[in-house]
């Protein structure tokens, strides 16, 4: 049955994936990653990669997709012209596609990667924790590893942030260190006026004699 189930979601996955790359519509190829996406989790979750499948839904699905539909939809795509090069370019993609292939056989092929080379994987309790085991390795044997990643994703947001950062010579910004050091003597001035009889109007008389009449 598990093996079943493993085929069936690896032929979606393989399917949807070829949708992405052929059809001409961009929010429908999003939607079919989307698919590619579930079923790849799923995949995962049959290797009994429960943290990963849900890191794949919850960032790829719940963020990352939701990134590309607001940019594909809010882009005035030419679709007409999506088509006059998804023509024009398809033997060009084919023969890059099938170098890929040979590249990525070669490398993962079943000489390095087979059955053959590797144990076979114990089976779990119920109880197992793959999210458990997984933090373990991370922050003991690939601790450093971890850290370093971190950082070079911090350097890569913070040199985001600096390309995108303009000064504008006519915009204003806010002075914290101004904003801290101000005393209310500076902000604050009592001015003193004299008292002056106040001037009624024609409305206001009128009104101010019916009140007396009461």
């Amino acid at each position: 049955m598990e093996t079943i189930v493993f085929y069936v979601f690896s032929a979606f996955m393989i399917l949807s994936a070829l949708m992405v790359i052929t059809v001409h519509n961009p929010v429908r190829a999003a939607f079919f990653l989307v698919l590619t996406f579930f079923a790849s989790a799923a995949v995962w979750l049959l290797l009994e990669a429960e943290f990963l499948a849900i890191i794949l839904i919850i960032v790829y699905v719940g963020a990352v997709m939701v990134l590309f539909l607001f940019v594909v939809m809010m882009l005035d795509v030419n679709l007409a012209e999506l088509k006059k090069g998804f023509v024009k370019n398809l033997p060009l993609a084919i023969i890059v596609a099938l170098a890929m292939f040979a590249m990525i056989f070669m490398v993962v092929g079943g000489e390095q990667f087979g059955v053959q080379n590797f144990a076979i994987p114990e089976r779990h309790a119920a109880d197992y924790s793959n999210v458990s085991a997984l933090g373990q390795l991370l922050y003991t044997e690939y601790v450093y590893s971890f850290e370093i990643a971190a950082v070079i994703l911090l350097v890569g947001i913070v040199a985001a942030i600096s390309l995108t950062l303009r000064r504008r010579p006519n915009t204003r910004h806010q002075k914290i260190e101004n904003q801290v050091a101000v005393k209310s003597a500076d902000r604050l001035r009592v001015i003193k006026l004299e008292a002056q009889p106040r001037k009624y109007h024609a409305g206001d008389t009128a009104v101010v004699e019916k009140k007396g009449e009461k």
